[in-house]
C-alpha cells in the first residue's frame, strides 16, 4: 500500500491534530466573515486568541502561540493595517510596548469566543459530553508531555 493511501486511510496523531486544527480555524474563520470580518485570516489567530483586552506584550504574544518575534511582528503589522490592534507604550514599562485591541479586534475576540464555545458545543453533542471532555483532558495531558519549545512551524 502505498504510503500515502496508508496516511489517508489511517492518519497518525500529527495529521490528525493538523487537520482538526485546520478545520477548527477554517470553521472560525467561515462564520466570522458571516459577520463581517471577512479581512481576518487564520494567521491572525496567533495574536487574537491570546491578546488580553488590557493589552499584551509582543513577545509574550510569541511564547503563547508558539510564533518567533519576527513572525509575530509581521502578523502584528497586518492586525495593526487591518485596524484590530494598536501599540501604545506600556505603563509599567515604558521602553516596552504593549499591543491593544482596538474596538474592532475586541468585537473580534468577543465573537470569536463564542464561535469557539458554539465548536465546542457541537463536538460534546456529536461525541457526547463525557467522551469531549476525555478527549480535551487528553489533549492537554499530550500537550503537556511535549515540549513547548522549538522552531516556529509557520515562519
Amino acid at each position: 500500500m502505498r504510503r500515502s493511501t496508508r496516511k489517508e486511510q489511517d492518519p497518525d496523531l500529527g495529521i490528525l491534530a493538523v487537520q482538526l486544527s485546520a478545520r477548527v480555524q477554517r470553521e472560525i474563520f467561515i462564520r466570522a466573515a458571516q459577520h463581517g470580518f471577512e479581512d481576518v485570516r487564520p494567521r491572525h489567530g496567533a495574536v487574537l486568541a491570546f491578546l488580553d483586552a488590557e493589552g499584551t506584550r509582543p513577545g509574550e504574544l510569541a511564547r503563547l502561540a508558539g510564533r518567533n518575534k519576527q513572525t509575530m511582528g509581521a502578523i502584528l503589522d497586518e492586525l495593526e493595517r487591518l485596524g484590530y490592534v494598536r501599540r501604545a507604550p506600556d505603563p509599567a514599562d515604558r521602553r516596552a510596548r504593549l499591543i491593544m485591541p482596538t474596538e474592532r479586534g475586541r468585537q473580534f475576540m468577543e465573537l470569536s469566543d463564542a464561535l469557539v464555545s458554539q465548536i465546542e458545543q457541537e463536538l460534546a453533542d456529536t461525541l457526547g459530553p463525557d467522551l469531549y471532555g476525555k478527549f480535551r483532558d487528553g489533549l492537554r495531558r499530550s500537550l503537556a508531555s511535549l515540549p513547548a519549545t522549538g522552531r516556529d512551524t509557520e515562519g
